[in-house]
């Protein structure tokens, strides 16, 4: 399946879930799974369920597989496999990989984040800086929720050493000018250390095409299994200490889930067979509907058009907190998010905190009918 005409009935076949006539339009925080990414899974339980090393056929297995998801990691992100990690999920490996920076930054040293970030890109960075005396500064957003890059030129300096930024916003979707803030991030010195997470199930991933020093994601939010995976640079990972076991030297900290990784190159194989072309062609055109029909009840955050952001929308329903809309969608057996969704700078500038906002999401296996039931509910409502 490589033309542009995503067969969406074949498709949505693939996942079991979807037969259960639940609208899931809940995409940025957590995809379904496609069949073939439940049997590796169970596959490496029933067939290879052993630890790494050892002088038996199962064990042998498992290193197999971990080579080779390595390399599926490589492959999906444009990188080396020895600069792929893997992680419990994108948090917790951002956490590692600022602390290991970490021992290389000093007192009065400075990260510059945004108020686009998911909070995983946010606070490992706040606790560092409570850590080591350093300093966090914010890029400011325009009122249409892009990222005021002439912000984040005036506010690099001498003594930045990291900026932090995401691919795509997981609260209304906004898309960041990724090259442009590589660049002015490299110009000072800095390292530029990315946010994969939502852009993931959207497009492609090209480490060496952004530039980027650091890049993290999550496989369950593309299609696979609830994991992190992380990308670094070969030079930093050299000059860098990992926090680590002596025995088994490296980043990848204790044994990994094997079934998951099992879990996640069938997610992988799975998005090559698709192709991103047809992904985005689809994409953009439940984007592009569920923006033409949004009743005039609703107040909706962000880029006004599908261009410049991922079909993720974050809005308000006049007379009612997001919780309660939410709620009575879901009574209907359409699944969307509430709340901040961890975009907490993000919703704090634009002044929806507590409550946040409701957002819907749509990923290719989502359907015009799915769109349409969503906004006649709205409509409704």
């Amino acid at each position: 399946m490589t033309t542009l005409a995503l067969d969406v009935d074949a498709v949505r076949a693939r996942f079991p879930a979807l037969a259960s006539g639940v609208a899931y339009l809940d995409g940025p925080g957590g995809t379904q799974v496609p069949q073939a990414v439940i049997d590796a899974i169970a596959g490496y339980l029933r067939d290879s369920n052993a630890n790494l090393g050892g002088a038996f056929a199962a064990s042998r297995r498992s290193d197999e597989l971990v080579d080779r998801a390595h390399d599926v990691a490589a492959r999906f992100l444009g990188c080396r496999p020895r600069e792929a990690i893997f992680g419990q999920n994108m948090t917790t490996l951002n956490f590692a990989l600022t602390r290991t920076l970490g021992r290389g930054l000093q007192a009065g040293d400075e990260i510059l984040v945004t108020r686009l970030d998911h909070d995983g890109n946010v606070s490992p960075w706040l606790e560092l800086a409570h850590d080591l005396g350093l300093s966090v500064g914010f890029v400011e957003l325009r009122e249409d929720t892009t990222l005021d890059l002439a912000d984040l030129e005036r506010k690099l300096g001498e003594r930045t050493r990291v900026v932090a930024f995401p691919l795509a916003s997981n609260g209304v979707g906004t898309l960041t000018d990724a090259a442009r803030i590589v660049e002015l991030a490299h110009s000072a010195g800095a390292l530029a250390w990315a946010d994969a997470v939502h852009y993931a199930p959207h497009g492609p991933v090209d480490v060496a095409a952004l530039g980027v020093d650091v890049l993290l994601c999550s496989p369950y939010k593309f299609f696979g299994p609830h994991l992190g995976l992380a990308f670094a640079r070969e030079e930093l990972l050299e000059s860098w200490r990992p926090y680590t076991v002596r025995p088994a030297p490296g980043w990848e900290t204790g044994t990994l889930a094997h079934e998951l990784l099992a879990g996640f190159v069938a997610a992988v194989d799975y998005l090559d067979e698709l192709g991103w072309d047809a992904i985005r062609v689809h994409e953009r055109a439940l984007g592009e509907r569920f923006l033409a029909g949004l009743p005039p009840t609703c107040t909706l955050y962000g880029v006004p058009t599908i261009d410049g952001r991922t079909p993720t929308f974050a809005f308000t329903v006049a007379g009612l907190v997001p919780r309660e809309v939410a709620e009575r969608l879901a009574a209907r057996g359409i699944a969307v998010w509430d709340g901040d969704y961890y975009a907490v700078e993000l919703m704090t500038a634009l002044g929806l905190q507590p409550e946040g906002a409701v957002r819907a999401g749509f990923v290719h296996y989502n359907t015009a009918a799915e769109v349409d039931r969503l906004l006649e509910a709205l409509a409704e409502l």
